[in-house]
């Protein structure tokens, strides 16, 4: 039913291949930037002989983004010798900000931080990084912070605007939106939604977002808040579900299908959860966005590790590090960084 064109998508990794001479591919097919090269290199030629202790914080293991994206800090952390602290912030602020002020004290080499809420993170890691701890964010950018090594991140706007694209290239003629937003103050939240609006304001008379509403990241608060949605909207249903991560896209899909309108909404999702990949492969969810959290993972601790042992280069420092997310359909599942987890 969904028809997406992505031949040009692929001749371009094709010819970035051919290219590139040496070039390092990440899981899913990846090719790596010229920063993330340039830091790969840099890892190889730096002594690691002597151990180093990284605390790695992540807003909450309850979300199997982050539980992914720990257990590549983890594996990315033993190639480096160096031993990750796993600090899980349970979604609390409150709970993440003592987390960094214990590590803080406990003297550890470096911090790799996803910030549950980019504003309420910002003054304890500025205090982390005035103590003379190198801070490295991932994922979520944190405003007004001076003194950070590097942020490592997708650039979520651009996954926000492939969305958009999406609905513009196979609803040529229009399309109704709901939007399902993610956790008011975080970063990707903003970031993802502002790249819809984008694409999307500018034809608001044929693309109307007709309802938007956050659904907290949440997979059962996506299913509610679709359902009550929904229920409002069984004579006119809306062409296209959008959702800033893929727990919200399967918990509105769970609703979609109770509904029998899963033949008349289509479904996009962030994240490229592997249940989310089996989705978009069974024709669920018509795509979900690729942001290579395995990527932004091992980038980070390098950068981390490299600073740490005094092997970063002075121009790197303070860099903004972006990986391109994309969206991956039916028609390019092999760009999907978890593949190799879908059963069956």
């Amino acid at each position: 039913m969904f028809k997406h064109k992505n031949v040009l998508l692929c001749c371009l990794v094709l010819l970035l291949v051919m290219l590139t001479p040496v070039m390092a591919q990440d899981t899913g097919g990846r090719v790596m930037t010229e920063q993330e090269m340039a830091i790969a290199a840099a890892v190889a030629e730096c002594p690691m002989d002597e151990a180093i202790t990284i605390a790695a914080s992540v807003p909450g293991l309850n979300f199997p983004f982050f539980v992914h994206m720990m257990n590549q800090l983890v594996a990315a952390g033993e190639g480096l010798n160096a031993d990750v602290i796993q600090l899980d912030g349970q979604n609390q602020s409150t709970r993440q900000t003592a987390d960094v002020e214990t590590v803080v004290t406990q003297g550890v080499d470096a911090i790799v931080i996803s910030p549950a809420d980019v504003q309420a993170l910002a003054d304890p890691i500025q205090a982390a990084v005035d103590a003379g701890v190198p801070v490295v964010t991932i994922d979520r950018f944190v405003e007004g912070v001076t003194g950070l090594v590097a942020h490592v991140g997708a650039e979520n706007v651009l996954g926000g605007e492939a969305q958009g694209n999406w609905i513009l290239e196979n609803y040529p003629d229009g399309a109704t939106v709901v939007n399902l937003q993610g956790q008011p103050g975080a970063g990707p939240a903003i970031a993802r939604n502002q790249g819809l609006h984008n694409v999307l304001d500018a034809v608001a008379d044929q693309y109307p977002i007709v309802v938007e509403q956050t659904a907290n990241f949440a997979r059962d608060q996506g299913l509610s808040v679709t359902e009550s949605l929904l229920a409002g909207m069984m004579d006119n249903p809306p062409d296209v579900i959008v959702a800033a991560n893929d727990d919200m896209a399967l918990g509105a899909l769970e609703a979609v299908t109770a509904a029998g309108l899963q033949d008349e909404i289509a479904i996009l999702g962030f994240d490229a959860l592997p249940e989310a990949i089996a989705r978009v492969m069974d024709g669920g969810l018509a795509g979900t966005v690729e942001q290579f959290p395995g990527g932004q993972s091992a980038t980070a601790m390098n950068v981390a590790a490299l600073y740490a042992r005094g092997c970063l280069d002075e121009a790197m420092v303070g860099a903004t590090i972006f990986l391109t997310p994309v969206m991956v359909t039916a028609d390019n599942l092999n760009l999907a960084e978890r593949i190799g987890e879908v059963e069956g």
